[in-house]
């Protein structure tokens, strides 16, 4: 999934690193500065300062950073959604078993019509309990982009916080972090963006970066700064981590200046919605959302019928060399669509022939 330019650039700074470990991860010998450019480049194409973001191995790991370091005295309510990524759910939990807090939970019914409504529909769940707002981006089970810059907005006149879940939006959307003016955004460079795996990003807005513990504790942490900031001084430098997936992250960037991204998201998105009416016609279910990027763009979520999704996703894989999500939602099947650069119309044409044949075929989905 990663460009072969990229890889390139990538595979020659792991060589690099093997070949003088102790010069390529010294601070003072380099490290610092490419840190500093790497985040430079992202900062400037997320629309925010470089210094107030730090890359991190995934989001997950981001958003426990923030999330764990909240000091949420019992009985504060933090409001999230019913469409939030299991691993979230589950931090959550942990963290509301430690500390005594509630988290509740706005249902946001499909099909969505309008974002208006979906953000009123989570809003109208705000008490004056409420101290945090924890929202994905673009959801993971059901590929909705939420309207997270007009919640972040009515949060921050009631001075509560905003936790942004952007596993999936880098490179999907056209990020301006700096007009969504979230507390806490987390972003995957991995995904959308083609970047190697194991790089991702936390933004912070400056004012809030003192309230944040790292997870780790290394010898970055209270020592005096050399970057001019705490916050990077706390979270880059964690004990030997390979840094190359992070710094290759410009070169991903570079990648899709070259290619043209908003004429592949455009590409993209055509060929899905046609894989989208073709699935829809094909299983009789309708998708979660109507058409348009307000809702997806390059990947939708629809029903299926009655079915078993192991089996369903197997035969999928091993019969027809299609590799795509099938999982229960709301006790219903589902499968998610996902279209990015290197995908074509045969692609679309061997899901649904599997789909045909896998759903249809007597007893074959069971």
């Amino acid at each position: 999934a990663v460009p072969r330019p990229v890889w390139q650039r990538f595979l020659a700074m792991e060589e690099e690193l093997e070949r003088n470990p102790v010069a390529f991860l010294s601070r003072g010998r380099g490290l610092d500065h490419r840190f500093r450019e790497a985040r430079r480049r992202l900062g400037a194409w997320l629309g925010v300062d470089g210094d107030d973001l730090v890359f991190e191995t995934n989001a997950t790991t981001g958003l426990n950073q923030v999330i764990r370091s909240l000091k949420l005295q019992p009985g504060s309510e933090v409001l999230t959604t019913d469409h939030e990524y299991d691993a979230m759910d589950r931090t959550w939990h942990y963290v509301a078993g430690q500390s005594q807090i509630s988290l509740v939970r706005a249902e946001v019914s499909v099909p969505v019509t309008s974002a208006a409504r979906v953000a009123d529909c989570i809003w109208n769940h705000v008490t004056d309990n409420t101290r945090v707002l924890f929202l994905s981006h673009v959801t993971s089970a059901t590929a909705l982009t939420f309207p997270v810059a007009e919640l972040c907005h009515r949060a921050r006149e009631r001075g509560i916080l905003t936790v942004i879940d952007g596993a999936h939006a880098p490179a999907y959307l056209a990020l301006d972090l700096s007009a969504i003016d979230a507390d806490f955004y987390v972003g995957n460079c991995h995904k959308w963006l083609s970047a190697p795996k194991s790089s991702a990003f936390l933004y912070v807005r400056r004012p809030l970066q003192p309230m944040l513990d790292p997870l780790v504790i290394s010898l970055g942490w209270g020592a005096p700064p050399m970057l001019g900031s705490r916050f990077i001084e706390d979270f880059e430098f964690q004990g030997t981590r390979d840094p190359c997936a992070a710094l290759a992250v410009p070169d991903a960037l570079d990648f899709w200046d070259e290619h043209d991204l908003p004429n592949v998201r455009r590409s993209c998105a055509a060929l899905l919605e046609q894989a989208v009416l073709e699935t829809s016609r094909l299983t009789g279910q309708a998708p979660l959302a109507p058409p348009g990027e307000n809702w997806y763009a390059q990947m939708c979520t629809l029903p299926l019928p009655s079915c078993n999704p192991a089996v369903v996703k197997q035969r999928l894989l091993d019969e027809f060399g299609v590799e795509i999500p099938v999982f229960i939602w709301k006790n219903r099947p589902h499968l998610r669509i996902s279209i990015h650069g290197y995908n074509t119309s045969e692609d679309v044409e061997r899901l649904l022939a599997g789909l045909k044949q896998v759903l249809f075929q007597k007893g074959s989905a069971e």
